[in-house]
């Protein structure tokens, strides 16, 4: 069930609403958890039954091995730990068999010339996100950093729908104590504004922006390798890109933010305008936050992060971004996607120690926010042409293109240009249609405004939660700050209704089924 569609806005979303805080109001609150339990479940497995039940099997495996794990820890840390790691196994070996065994098998076919008769195996929904969260759990169980809970909080903290398909990846402690607090179930009308503002933005993201943007980049990366881009083209690919993609997965991780806002739960952000960044490293701090975390307390800090000398902390940062370049996609492109960002955290940190060097004492020499931003965006955007691009085919000619290497336009969009030129307007919608016409103008003006909002506007959390998130830049924009009053009533009202109009075409989240 997607967010933006017409059963999950008009059904589900309200039917759950007033059956958890009907409930909410009995004098315990355990019939409250079933009720959103269930809706949780109903809600994913509206897309596939069957694989609700691996779902489940998975919550229940992972719930029974941390019990387990935890029993053992009092009679000697070794069992605890082998038990710990059968469990990271099982975890990954299932992730590994619906999201790699094609990939893998179609390596080992090309490098062998064996042919493994593996069908394409339909992928379950939201299986990266919460193996990632439950491999998490049963890990903090065996450095006695989690307790055990009940089956059933176990299985809410798991497929609490908001943050069950795309994340954020949510720690227990992050969600399981909120569940517990008396005062979660009681309607509270301020936080309730704060969701519907949060779902609201996250509604005009994906329909105003994200869809029409992403309509300008698919066409020219699906045929880029046989039909290479000129200048134009490829920019305006790579541009759409990357500003439909933030968008589309901010709007997921704002809509999810605001469901759980309108139950009374609080999630961590997941993004604090990534492509205002100053580095690399900055840009991971702000790009997909709860992924970014995960990695980096799961994978890089347990293979030694910095601990072990610079020569390994460059091994251990290389190995994390490959990895998390891999979780991305089963295909090579997602690979070299992580190892450039790898790369660029290196040259960052090295730079970093060359600046502090040769800058004076408590002053390290800089670039200048200017050129820092400049530098950090390109890179951003030329590690996006390999997350984007279907082979490394279609990647080379969209860097060529970028380039300038084969011309300013491709000979269609010339003489479309020229025709425009010298016969105006008409002659334009002659060779392509008023239709046509009117979908380019309304995606560029879309992108446009996207690349304004990213570059220039406060982002939602600090809209609606304030500024707490980067307290040392400037105040701007405060009459965009939210404040639960009518005309704020009004203006997410008609901001609603104006997406709901959009919502004809309902198109999937990029990462729905991931």
């Amino acid at each position: 069930m997607l967010f933006n569609s017409h059963v999950f806005i008009l059904a589900f979303l309200p039917l759950t609403l007033v059956g958890y805080f009907l409930l909410g109001g009995l004098r315990s609150t355990r019939p409250a958890r079933l009720w959103l339990l269930a809706a949780s479940l109903v809600f994913y497995g509206w897309w596939s039954w069957t694989y609700l039940g691996l779902l489940l099997l998975t919550m229940v495996f992972n719930w029974g091995l941390a019990r387990l794990i935890r029993d053992l820890r009092g009679r000697g840390s070794a069992r605890s730990r082998a038990v710990t790691a059968l469990g990271i196994a099982c975890n990954l070996a299932v992730l590994g068999w619906f999201k790699y065994a094609t990939f893998v098998a179609g390596n080992i076919a090309a490098l062998t010339g064996l042919d493994f008769a593996i069908e394409a195996v339909v992928m379950p929904l939201a299986i990266s996100f919460h193996t990632f969260q439950q491999i998490a759990y049963i890990v903090d169980v065996e450095r006695g950093w989690a307790r055990q809970y009940a089956l059933g909080d176990y299985l809410l903290f798991v497929s609490f729908f908001p943050q069950l398909i795309a994340g954020p990846i949510v720690h227990h402690h992050e969600l399981l104590p909120q569940f517990e607090r008396r005062e979660t179930y009681r309607f509270n009308d301020t936080a309730f504004a704060e969701g519907v503002a949060f779902f609201v933005i996250g509604l005009v993201k994906k329909l105003v922006i994200a869809d029409p943007v992403g309509s300008l980049a698919s066409p020219i990366f699906r045929v880029a390798a046989e039909n290479p881009p000129g200048l134009v083209e490829a920019w305006i690919a790579v541009l759409a890109f990357s500003i439909g993609l933030y968008f589309d997965f901010s709007a997921y991780s704002d809509m999810a933010v605001g469901l759980a806002r309108m139950f009374g739960i609080k999630l961590p952000y997941n993004f604090n305008s990534p492509y205002k960044a100053l580095s690399i490293i900055d840009f991971w701090r702000r790009w997909h936050m709860t992924l970014s975390r995960f990695l980096r307390d799961y994978v890089y800090i347990p293979l030694g992060g910095n601990r072990l000398g610079p020569r390994r902390r460059h091994v251990n940062l290389m190995l994390t971004m490959l990895l998390g370049g891999l979780w991305h996609g089963a295909a090579w492109t997602f690979v070299v996607w992580g190892a450039l960002h790898g790369f660029y955290l290196l040259i960052n940190h090295a730079w970093n120690g060359f600046a502090a060097r040769a800058g004076a004492p408590g002053q390290p020499l800089t670039l200048g926010a200017p050129l820092s931003h400049a530098l950090t965006l390109l890179a951003v955007l030329v590690a996006w042409v390999f997350f984007a691009a279907p082979s490394f085919g279609a990647a080379a000619s969209v860097l060529g293109g970028m380039f300038g290497v084969y011309g300013l336009m491709q000979p269609l969009t010339a003489s479309l240009a020229e025709a425009t030129l010298s016969g105006g307007f008409a002659a334009l919608r002659t060779e392509i249609g008023g239709g046509a016409i009117l979908a380019t103008t309304l995606s560029l003006s879309a992108l446009a405004l996207g690349i304004a909002i990213v570059l220039a506007a406060p982002n939602s959390q600090e809209i609606i939660d304030g500024r707490s998130e980067r307290p040392d830049e400037a105040q701007h924009w405060r009459r965009l700050r939210f404040h639960p009053t009518t005309r704020t009533a009004l203006a997410a009202a008609a901001a609603f209704l104006f997406a709901f109009a959009l919502m004809a075409d309902v198109k999937e989240f990029v990462y729905f089924q991931f």
